[in-house]
């Protein structure tokens, strides 16, 4: 009989007792515990198994749940052994269990859009955990003035307890058990990455510096700490001064297999679930996660999803947390656009990343857009090196999976969403060669759409490219299946040719069953010395000529007669088609 799967359940302790599908990741326990480190940050893409794990850790140390071996039985860290001295080898890891005081505290729901309402949330939860611990009132380990500040803890309570709220704590707890603390934050840059979105950026980091310099860096009460979420932020802002961290990013070695599941375990668990027909078919929809050294990781959500609706889909990358990445890529610089074509087509493309994520800068510099990319999950690094020159990590990236390309073939198709009718008229327009049509329909598009991709945050006059990328992206996935898309760009803006070479149809025999015109068509802002769009247009016209854009179709046996040509010319939102 095979396990319930449970999906969407996060507590260790509910998945154990009922029985519900689990693949057992208690080695990191061992593994974080041998290692040492006084305060970890380990950053996985969401819905990694990470919020689980901290739970796991929570009910193997804290006293809450000493006694509560059953937990824990059968699985890799009670059996663990160790050399103990002159007495051979041990069951260590089962004294370890439920012998610290323990702070388990999530920011995962901090989404709120104003700084006041986020940060009342953070002091809600805050008082939640101290309600945890209320028993310490009745106690002889507080005097009255403490017992006082324990009080003050509360929604509307003073900056300066909200950011000594966790010191303090760990205080009471160190000594009522006698003990010092063990302290676990998860998804701690939640409340960060919202406030960027929202616009409150520098109040939240300025709390959160402070709040985590006092529970991380100055407490002496502090036995260790985790923490995870999916970025890592920048040090200046959030963490100054908290040299005793040990960053566990993607590219780190440490506790590579211990979140998200290995090929191994994904393929033994289809077994159990009698899906090993469609092993291949999963792994070309989820495998590509690559941590470290460690390959073919597999995203825990969308696994244990498949195994409870038996079907392919898409599960992980089906969410609002795509938001953010969606507006970076459609308010980005032609660049952005540009190389997301190529990851489109299966493309690698090289960068030089800095793995710490400067949101300030998302608005500023292509490069930290790739690492936030990186960071979420969305692209794997197939090839990692440090640079030590340059002081930055060199990655080749490309889309992560299956799930996650066609994630991003519906997110573009959304951007189109308030003019679909519009678009898909002038689609139609554009496979008939109907000129007047597909000026009437390109001008409308255009003008519903060129603001949706140019923001305002970074405008200038000279990028309406922002608007053509998306275009053209918006061609590459409502064309897949009828065309190959390709794009011969030049730099500089104002120029950006599309070939559309028609596919052969399913089944024939190679060289027949290719239906339908070739098309090339050229991009073109009206420069100072054009007077008329008109002008524009016969000058798109003529580059498509002078530089044998045409040819590499011919060479793949399209008759010229068979491939037509359109300058496209912009001003504005005003656009000009031309043909010849």
């Amino acid at each position: 009989m095979t396990r319930a799967i449970g999906i969407g359940n996060q507590d260790f302790e509910v998945i154990r007792e009922k029985g519900y599908f689990y693949i057992d990741k208690t080695k990191f326990i061992r593994e974080w515990w041998e290692s040492g480190d006084n305060v970890t940050l380990i950053t996985r893409p969401r819905r990694f198994g990470k919020t689980l794990n901290m739970s796991m850790v929570e009910k193997f140390f804290s006293v809450k749940y000493a006694g509560r071996s059953a937990l824990f039985e059968g699985l890799s860290i009670w059996e663990d052994k160790a050399f103990d001295g002159c007495f051979g080898r041990d069951y260590k890891y089962r004294e370890l269990q439920g012998t610290y005081p323990v702070i388990f505290l999530s920011f995962a729901d901090i989404k709120e859009t104003t700084f006041q309402e986020a940060r009342k949330k953070i002091c809600k939860l805050i008082q939640l955990l101290y309600n945890q611990f209320d028993f310490l009132l009745q106690s002889d380990v507080l005097n009255d003035n403490e017992k006082s500040d324990f009080q003050k803890i509360s929604s509307e309570m003073e900056d300066y307890m909200v950011t000594l709220s966790l010191k303090i704590l760990s205080d009471y707890l160190c000594r009522y058990y006698g003990k010092k603390v063990i302290i676990l934050l998860d998804e701690y840059d939640t409340p960060v990455q919202e406030a960027y979105i929202n616009g409150y950026w520098q109040e939240m980091t300025a709390l959160t510096r402070s709040m985590f310099n006092s529970t991380f860096k100055t407490n002496p009460y502090l036995e260790r700490a985790i923490m995870t979420g999916i970025t890592r932020i920048s040090k200046e802002p959030i963490f100054s001064d908290l040299n005793n961290l040990e960053v566990v990013t993607t590219s780190s070695k440490k506790y590579a297999d211990c979140f998200g599941f290995t090929e191994e375990e994904v393929f033994e668990s289809m077994e159990e679930y009698g899906l090993s027909n469609q092993k291949q078919k999963v792994k070309d929809w989820y495998d590509g996660f690559i941590f470290g050294e460690r390959r073919n990781i597999y995203n825990p959500w969308s696994i244990i999803s498949f195994l409870d609706e038996r079907k392919v889909g898409i599960y992980w990358a089906n969410t609002s947390s795509n938001s953010l990445v969606g507006s970076l890529i459609r308010e980005g610089s032609p660049e952005i656009k540009m190389t997301m074509e190529g990851l489109l087509r299966g493309e690698t493309f090289s960068a030089t990343l800095d793995e710490q994520i400067v949101f300030s800068q998302l608005n500023q510099g292509d490069d930290a857009v790739w690492s936030l990319l990186l960071a979420s999950g969305y692209l794997k690094a197939v090839r990692y090196e440090f640079n030590i020159t340059r002081r930055k990590a060199e990655f080749d990236l490309k889309l992560t999976n299956m799930e996650v390309q066609v994630m991003f073939e519906q997110l573009i198709g959304s951007w189109f969403d308030g003019c679909r009718r519009l678009n898909n008229a002038f689609l139609k327009a554009l496979e008939a060669g109907d000129i007047k049509e597909m000026n009437t329909y390109m001008n409308k598009v255009a003008l519903q759409s060129l603001s949706y991709f140019d923001t305002g945050k970074s405008p200038s006059e000279e990028e309406p490219e922002r608007f053509y990328h998306g275009f053209v992206l918006g061609l590459m996935v409502e064309y897949a299946d009828k065309y190959v898309i390709t794009s011969n760009r030049e730099s500089g803006y104002g120029r950006y040719d599309i070939m559309l070479e028609p596919r052969a149809q399913k089944g024939s025999a190679p060289g027949t069953g290719i239906t339908g015109d070739a098309i090339i068509i050229e991009f073109k802002v009206q420069s100072e010395d054009e007077k008329e769009l008109s002008d524009t247009v016969r000058e798109a016209l003529r580059q498509i000529d002078e530089k044998k854009y045409q040819a590499n179709l011919i060479a793949k046996g399209i008759p010229e007669e068979r491939i037509r040509k359109y300058g496209f010319a912009f001003r504005g939102k005003k656009v000009l088609i031309g043909d010849r």
